[in-house]
């Protein structure tokens, strides 16, 4: 069994880190490791044909984005990272379910810089917080094409990123045409597929 494989066995059933248990996550963290020992991409920010498109999250360390899920009534759905390489811009959307006709969405805009072969800073720019069924929501390549009309306006909450001077890094460990890798500059490691 390939080592990407073994790695996709290991977080299939994990929610995304949702349930896992602390000798769970070792052993993932060095399957992942192993996988990054074998990345086909060496400079990922070099290949924005592979980088570019919607991703879909498998697994994460991320306490923020788990944290989500502690939310009483409500349940983390899907979460995406959709980058677009030709305007350096990043889109995260986590799907938020629960109680019926009240679904949820967070979506938060950014744009990128690369500045080396393997890394990317982020300055987030946008963060949207609402109701489903107010944005019309129906996909994230749907709602990015809204977002850079620039012309729609929603009844969520609107928070404007870009005046706290809100950034990070992120390095991309692993790069191939259905699976990327990345671990953030506050410790967590990113799982995605592309969908």
């Amino acid at each position: 069994m390939s080592k990407k494989a073994e790695l996709l066995r290991a977080i299939a059933g994990q929610n995304r880190g949702l349930l896992t248990q602390e000798l769970e996550r070792v052993a993932i963290l060095a399957a992942i490791a192993q996988l990054e020992d074998l990345n086909p991409t060496p400079k990922p920010t070099e290949r924005p044909d592979l980088l570019d498109g919607d991703w879909r999250l498998l697994y994460t360390t991320s306490k923020e984005l788990l944290g989500i899920d502690n939310v009483p009534l409500l349940q983390l759905g899907q979460i995406y990272q959709c980058i677009r390489t030709t305007t350096g811009a990043v889109y995260n959307f986590a799907e938020v379910e629960g109680v019926p006709w009240l679904e949820g969405l967070v979506c938060v805009s950014a744009k990128f810089e690369i500045v080396s072969e393997r890394r990317l800073t982020v300055k987030f720019e946008r963060s949207l917080i609402g109701l489903q069924r107010l944005f019309n929501y129906q996909s994230p390549a749907a709602m990015i094409q809204d977002l850079e009309a620039g012309d729609k306006k929603y009844l969520a909450v609107d928070l404007n990123l870009a005046e706290r001077d809100r950034q990070g890094w992120v390095d991309l460990t692993y790069l191939d045409e259905t699976l990327r890798i990345n671990r953030g500059n506050e410790g967590s490691v990113f799982v995605l597929a592309k969908d």
